[in-house]
């Protein structure tokens, strides 16, 4: 999986991956959000749209991100996600919890 980060404000980052989610890469996707996060962007926007593929462990990573940017005093949302990844969130009732957006922008502007 590949992963871009860009900075879109003083503490919100803009994670723009593509690829698969998967066990393989569900490590490196966290180590890349706890870097951010010590960088000092707690507030992450993860871009969805690349991601053909997400199973049980990028479920799983996403969660754990999602705590890790709250304990930071920030939070965690989704963006674009692809239609696979649509239904993998809704099939697990994460998508209750992780709220998406229709892309990074939406995200970015609509803290609340």
């Amino acid at each position: 999986m590949d992963i871009v980060v860009h900075e879109a404000t003083d503490d919100t980052a803009v994670l723009e991956c593509s690829g698969r989610l998967n066990m393989v890469s569900a490590g490196a996707f966290r180590e890349t959000v706890a870097k951010v996060v010590e960088g000092g962007r707690a507030r992450l926007v993860v871009e969805l749209s690349g991601v053909e593929f997400m199973d049980s462990s990028g479920l799983g990573a996403l969660v754990g991100c999602l705590k890790t940017a709250r304990q930071a005093g920030g939070d965690l949302r989704l963006a674009a996600p692809s239609e696979q990844v649509q239904m993998v969130l809704k099939l697990s009732n994460i998508d209750k919890i992780l709220r998406t957006y229709p892309d990074g922008d939406a995200a970015v502007t609509n803290w609340a």
